[in-house]
């Protein structure tokens, strides 16, 4: 692989990847406490948990609230076409296509040799559809037809430092032009208190998307901690019942902001 040397640790039970452009390392342990679930690093910082055994498991609480809307904004076993900007170890599209067999999935991901070995130790499930696109998640958007997916699923940025073409309004009026009626935009954002850029990205998207939804741990919206908020943006009003729907289905304790109270979260200046 062009960029990078291939090993393992001393005793040859860690897959590794040295990612020479950034001077990284990219590794998969199994997970201690699950067997058959293995944890993808890089530079040491947790990047994809995945359960082969289990692939509709989803063990990040963000990623599980994503899954949680992937369940309901469609009809139970439907399939549907997503696309996943930012891919790590394809854990939603596992998830996807085991809830949703026959499903038409595209993944986005800016690192071919990350992807490649992602894939080689943590395969596909059998009968996974998904096309693997290696290129800048907002170069890819030009690739696709407007209504084109049914989910468009933005995973790529942790905090203020990222790329500012990923951030800006252009981009967010780019990723809901890609949904079909129906569809939903779906952006994990991590911050710190006082969720500044958290509340930024809030903005853009309510100023592309018809309606928002904020998903996220009490205790995060309350500005009490750092951690990952998910905004929904939906092309119609937000429905009432995907509210009690999404808090019931967890992590808890969990909230959905909307109307008055997302005016105030994302308008808040602490």
């Amino acid at each position: 692989m062009k960029g990078v040397e291939l090993g393992a640790d001393e005793d040859g039970a860690v897959p590794t990847l040295r990612l020479v452009g950034i001077g990284q390392l990219a590794e998969i342990d199994e997970d201690a406490f699950t067997e058959g679930a293995f944890i993808l690093s890089i530079g040491g910082a947790q990047q994809s948990h995945v359960d082969l055994g289990k692939p509709g498991h989803v063990f990040y609480e963000y990623l599980r609230r994503i899954a949680n809307v992937l369940d309901i904004f469609k009809p139970a076993g439907e399939p549907i076409r997503v696309v996943h900007l930012g891919a790590g170890a394809l854990t939603l599209a596992r998830y996807v296509q085991a809830k949703r067999p026959g499903s038409e999935q595209v993944a986005v991901e800016l690192e071919r040799e990350l992807l490649d070995f992602a894939l080689e130790h943590l395969p596909l499930p059998d009968g996974t559809r998904c096309s693997m696109v290696i290129e800048d998640a907002r170069a890819a958007l030009d690739r696709f037809e407007p209504g084109s997916f049914d989910a468009v699923v933005l995973d790529v940025f942790a905090s203020e430092d990222a790329p500012v073409h990923l951030t800006d309004q252009a981009f967010y009026r780019a990723l809901t032009s890609l949904t079909a009626p129906g569809g939903v935009v779906l952006v994990n954002v991590g911050d710190d208190p006082p969720l500044t850029f958290a509340r930024a990205q809030t903005r853009r998207l309510r100023e592309a998307a018809d309606d928002v939804a904020v998903l996220a741990d009490a205790a995060m919206i309350s500005g009490q901690m750092a951690g990952n908020i998910v905004l929904v943006g939906t092309d119609s009003e937000w429905p009432v019942e995907w509210s009690a729907a999404l808090v019931a289905a967890g992590p808890h304790p969990g909230v959905v902001v909307t109307g008055s109270e997302l005016d105030a979260f994302s308008s808040a200046q602490q």
